[in-house]
């Protein structure tokens, strides 16, 4: 359900645009500059032509009236701003629409200083990438979660979760804890559904897994929350930690996961 956009937003929508409008130099995108521009930037014809948009909508925009914004129109508007992530993640806010841009985040490319930051926490930690397959651990997860991290091919967690059968044993309270998970992974995805690579995940781990399709199917959502989290870890007996999540600033597509030793 579209939500409704209140004057407030209309206006700081407009005003952004403008904004950013005013800053492009028209040598930039090879307009000529002219002596007789009354204002700076480039003019709202002009930036409506390059989106592709009519001149009445963009004036409409700017003015902050309440008006119909398809996301494909606000997607050929950040291209003609030339929007930075932030300002186009904003843009796409403020317009209350998801960006279809959004899932072009290349999840190959995880910036070095992440994978080397892992190696220095003296706690177990992973990173996890938008269909939740480990991108990066430390020593200390491997060691914790025998039979993930150590695999020698596919480190998805839900596969480790739902098809490794040291899972069953590894975690405590077993089916309640994954159930959480397939929760947390709907609301984490839920932009992402449509991802051909996560659609596969979730149509193979149904085929392969009553317990995940059972509860796939269960449609709970839930936020990815710390907590307590135990472990029977067939080496070191009871373990008990603290789990925090955190989402890395201009990556919102992987996540940093460490689990805290808990008290006693």
């Amino acid at each position: 359900m579209v939500k409704e956009r209140s004057p407030d937003r209309r206006r700081e929508l407009g005003d952004f645009v403008r904004a950013l409008r005013e800053k492009l130099k028209p040598s930039e995108l090879g307009l000529p500059a002219g002596s007789r521009r009354r204002t700076p930037g480039l003019r709202r014809e002009e930036m409506a032509q390059l989106c592709g948009l009519s001149v009445t909508w963009y004036t409409w925009l700017e003015q902050g009236r309440d008006m119909s914004l398809s996301a494909a129109a606000l997607a050929r508007l950040a291209t003609a701003l030339r929007l930075g992530r932030a300002e186009r993640a904003y843009l796409f806010e403020l317009a209350d629409r998801r960006d279809p841009g959004h899932g072009g985040v290349d999840t190959d490319a995880v910036p070095p200083a992440v994978l080397a930051s892992v190696e220095l926490i003296a706690a177990p930690a992973y990173v996890l990438d938008r269909s939740w397959t480990a991108r990066s651990w430390n020593v200390h997860a491997e060691q914790l979660f025998s039979g993930w991290l150590d695999a020698p091919d596919d480190r998805n967690l839900l596969r480790f979760i739902f098809l490794a059968p040291p899972a069953r044993s590894l975690i405590c309270d077993y089916e309640e804890r994954a159930r959480r998970v397939v929760a947390e992974f709907r609301a984490d995805v839920s932009a992402h559904l449509d991802d051909p690579a996560i659609r596969l995940l979730v149509e193979d781990l149904g085929r392969q897994s009553a317990l995940f399709r059972r509860f796939w199917h269960e449609h709970w959502v839930m936020g990815r929350e710390g907590g307590e989290r135990t472990f029977r870890h067939p080496e070191r007996g009871f373990l008990r930690y603290e789990q925090v999540t955190f989402a890395l600033a201009g990556r919102q597509d992987l996540k940093l996961t460490m689990l805290t030793p808990a008290a006693g």
